[in-house]
């Protein structure tokens, strides 16, 4: 079998989860089978990298993507089955399946029609993107939702999906890599006090992922805040952030705001030796920076949203905290008190971590996640 596996992201050009996502996921699919990327810019391991039409270079952002598409699907000729990942790369799919004859399968990281704020980036292209997924998702082979919650979400967005097209396969986790280490250097480097508990967040600066929310919720925190939070949506949404950041930092001491989006070796250093993980996101199909952290051995305070409570158990791995849009200071609020306890409370913290790191390694495994996409490639190619 050979397997066209679409994405926007690809290393060295990872900024999400669903990049993490598809990294792994083709590693353990080449002990399987033949695979072929075809991304939206990184090259490493074979890849072919595809970019827009050059006559496009001042069109909208969404046009622009489904240009590269119709690049990506006149490539995928010789696959026997096309897998794409995220709204970017669907058309693609679709348009290969349709082209080439060939089943597509598709994994949803997340759904357009619960990102309504995607329009604040794409402007008028949200409709387009909007579009793509909906075509793709509609004209799938086969859907794969990352956790059973984004499986109910997909059939709610889009209903006239046959069920039976829908099937859940969760993110995994290489449980050898992301795993504790003892080395202090890069907090050193960052300013963070080792020998002081601290919260941490790992991700974009994007609505979904909530950071507003624990940056509201930071001036009441015991013990230090590290923000690992770059690669903004919109300009908007950088100039809000750093407003908080700025603000944060002038009532209260030890926060640190780590700009870069870090080479991995560094977050797993800072998981290590972080105190608790929170992960404040609004939308969250899965989580995959959860698993994460709780394979590094670290508590996780996270959402009670979309699949997260899939991942993290509430009062063993670490404590979720309900969200409701139309309250967001009440969610503060808790989130707040559940990270201060937490900080102040390192025994429990740790037993919450080592309880985190037991399930990553029992439940989310690679291999098994691999194993799962190819029967799904089979049930599409029968």
């Amino acid at each position: 079998m050979r397997i066209g596996v679409l994405t926007r992201e690809w290393p060295p050009e990872v900024y999400g989860g669903a990049g993490v996502h598809v990294e792994y996921l083709v590693r353990e699919l080449r002990r399987l089978a033949q695979v072929d990327v075809h991304s939206f810019g990184g090259t490493a391991d074979g890849a072919t990298a595809h970019s827009p039409d050059a006559r496009l270079a001042a069109a909208n952002a969404a046009l622009q993507v489904l240009s590269t598409d119709l690049s990506v699907a006149a490539a995928t000729a010789r696959c026997d089955v096309v897998h794409s990942h995220t709204w970017y790369a669907n058309l693609a799919g679709h348009l290969s399946g349709l082209l080439h004859g060939v089943p597509h399968v598709v994994t949803t990281h997340s759904l357009e029609p619960h990102r309504p704020w995607k329009a604040e980036q794409l402007g008028s292209g949200y409709a387009l993107s909007s579009w793509a997924e909906r075509t793709a998702l509609l004209g799938a082979d086969a859907v794969i939702a990352v956790s059973a919650g984004m499986a109910r979400d997909v059939l709610a967005s889009y209903p006239q999906l046959d069920p039976d097209r829908v099937h859940v396969v969760s993110n995994g986790i290489d449980t050898q890599e992301y795993t504790a280490v003892e080395p202090t250097d890069v907090l050193e480097r960052y300013g963070v006090d080792p020998a002081q508990p601290y919260a941490l967040f790992v991700g974009r600066i994007t609505r979904q992922k909530g950071l507003v929310h624990l940056l509201r919720a930071g001036a009441q925190l015991p013990g230090q805040l590290v923000l690992c939070a770059g690669a903004p949506d919109t300009p908007q949404i950088a100039a809000e952030s750093a407003a908080l950041v700025e603000r944060l930092q002038q009532e209260r001491a030890g926060v640190v705001w780590v700009r870069d989006m870090l080479p991995r070796a560094e977050v797993i250093q800072l998981l290590s030796h972080a105190t608790v993980f929170v992960c404040p996101s609004v939308y969250e199909p899965l989580g995959i920076v959860n698993l994460e952290a709780m394979a590094c051995g670290t508590a996780v305070v996270a959402s009670l949203v979309g699949g997260i409570p899939e991942v993290v158990v509430d009062g063993v791995t670490g404590v979720l905290v309900p969200y409701e849009a139309q309250d967001p200071a009440a969610f503060e609020a808790a989130l707040a008190r559940e990270v201060s306890a937490l900080l102040s409370d390192e025994p429990r913290a740790a037993r919450m971590g080592a309880a985190g790191r037991a399930r990553a390694v029992e439940h989310f495994g690679w291999p098994a996640v691999a194993g799962r996409t190819m029967d799904v490639y089979a049930a599409a190619l029968a």
